[in-house]
């Protein structure tokens, strides 16, 4: 099959089975147009949480598929691709962070969304990068643990200069492929486009950008921006999905290497295999840890009331 016949099969197959898809905004553009709904993890579990769809497939890595899981327990959840995960969720240990708590009594323990629902369960607070700054600052206590990502608290931190934030060192390998080289270079060969950065970028580089924002907040800005072109400083898929919405814009990857080979693991055939029950992987998940995990997620959404 080519890939328009592919496509137009998943789309029957998912019609008939009733099956909702989930394309994170890192996904290839063939797996966007096959999508039920395109975004940020978090806000994809959300949608997953509103339709009827007793079936979600998820189109991204391992923690989102969990948190599609945690907030639809009474869903069957597959991730497309079982080997698509996140290194930098799984880069903290529970144990370990377990006795940071245990250590630091008098902190609220913040998770950054891309974390396993094993650490979700030990931790106070959950946070996604667009809700970081705002849900931080409406935490009571001043003195707050934020993980995994250091680079990414490094940025909050600089805004909310009233809090106490212990950072415990981790990443994204990624966004940290970025490097100032890149930048200096794309200022030279683009100086009348804005440099638009996630903040998963290492804190020396992200300095240097014309606008700081999550990947959904990085493609709004874009397309509604006045500049007729832009450098893109996140997953390099996202140049190719404003290139399709905006054509009469120019874009460009801040770093050729920005490229999360997890994301792109997954494959319209992935999908395809997982709509006809020969592929994927089911996401299955004890009461006790759906409960546990889901405390952090829920106290997310109360303080960002």
């Amino acid at each position: 099959m080519i890939i328009r016949e592919l496509q137009e099969e998943i789309i029957r197959l998912k019609k008939e089975k009733g099956v909702c898809i989930l394309a994170h905004a890192y996904q290839r553009h063939d797996i966007w147009e096959i999508a039920d709904y395109v975004g940020d993890s978090f806000g994809l579990s959300q949608k997953a949480a509103e339709v009827n769809d007793k079936i979600v497939i998820m189109c991204g890595v391992r923690f989102m598929a969990e948190t599609v899981k945690i907030l639809s327990p009474n869903k069957t959840v597959f991730l497309a691709n079982p080997a698509a995960g996140c290194p930098m969720a799984d880069q903290m240990d529970s144990d370990l962070i377990a006795q940071m708590k245990e250590d630091l009594p008098d902190y609220t323990i913040v998770a950054y969304i891309n974390t396993t629902a094993e650490l979700k369960k030990i931790c106070d607070v959950c946070v996604t990068s667009s809700s970081a700054v705002n849900i931080m600052r409406n935490i009571p206590n001043d003195k707050i643990l934020f993980i995994p990502d250091c680079n990414l608290g490094d940025w909050v931190s600089k805004q909310l200069p009233e809090k106490e934030i212990k950072l415990v060192r981790g990443g994204c390998p990624t966004h940290l492929r970025i490097t100032r080289h890149d930048v200096e270079r794309a200022r030279k060969l683009y100086p009348n486009a804005p440099i638009l950065m996630h903040p998963e970028c290492h804190p020396s580089i992200v300095e240097m950008a014309d606008f700081v924002g999550s990947t959904t907040e990085i493609m709004s800005y874009a397309e509604k921006g006045t500049d007729s072109e832009y450098i893109i400083g996140t997953e390099n898929s996202i140049v190719e999905h404003l290139q399709f919405k905006c054509p009469e814009k120019r874009f460009y990857a801040l770093s050729k290497d920005c490229v999360c080979h997890n994301m792109q693991a997954t494959t319209l055939t992935d999908v395809y295999n997982c709509l006809k029950g020969v592929g994927g992987e089911e996401i299955v998940m004890s009461d006790e840890l759906i409960s546990s995990s889901r405390k952090c997620i829920d106290e997310m959404l109360r303080l960002g009331q």
